[in-house]
């Protein structure tokens, strides 16, 4: 585990904390319409990063797309947030499956993970805040992470420990690289 998870102090209720925080982030009429991805950090504090460029987002797009046609079941959300042990954390696309979305049909934020949790690599992206994410969403209930690496290749998690494996256990049939 990273030791991001094994050193941050938490809350009594850590989940309990950010569901709060993310209705309070919500409800704030001075956040509407900010084009920044807002996450926050353990704290509650808000954390923006510009929207990320049109090579990201049509890799989401085209993340979106194949995991639609291969589990038609279940739900795929994009910028999905995400209540882990430093906050909230937003996927770039998550995979929920169909028990897992009909028990927080109309929650605003996850107190558990999806299934599966994707990430965009962006040029900004260090390796050491990819490790602390794939570590936080496999904590927070994650079966598998993915990273999309800037030329399209897939790398799938199965652990946060453990390293890339050649195909997801849950999605075998996924591709190895998306078209950049």
């Amino acid at each position: 585990m990273s030791e991001l998870a094994i050193k941050l102090p938490a809350y009594a209720n850590q989940t309990e904390f950010n569901l709060r925080r993310w209705e309070e982030v919500l409800a704030d009429p001075s956040l509407v319409g900010i084009k920044h991805r807002i996450e926050t950090d353990r704290h509650g504090h808000i954390i923006m990063t510009p929207p990320p460029g049109r090579p990201h987002g049509a890799k989401q797009s085209k993340i979106d797309r194949k995991l639609g046609e291969l589990f038609p079941d279940g739900e795929i959300v994009t910028e999905c947030p995400i209540s882990t042990s430093d906050g909230v954390r937003a996927a770039d696309v998550a995979w929920l499956s169909p028990a897992l979305s009909q028990r927080t049909a109309g929650e605003n934020l996850l107190a558990e993970a999806p299934e599966i949790c994707v990430e965009v690599i962006s040029p900004s992206n260090t390796e050491e805040e990819m490790a602390d994410k794939k570590a936080l969403y496999f904590a927070a209930g994650a079966k598998e992470v993915w990273f999309c690496r800037e030329d399209g290749t897939m790398e799938f998690f199965l652990g946060a420990d453990g390293p890339a494996v050649a195909a997801s256990a849950l999605c075998p049939e996924f591709p190895a690289t998306i078209e950049a």
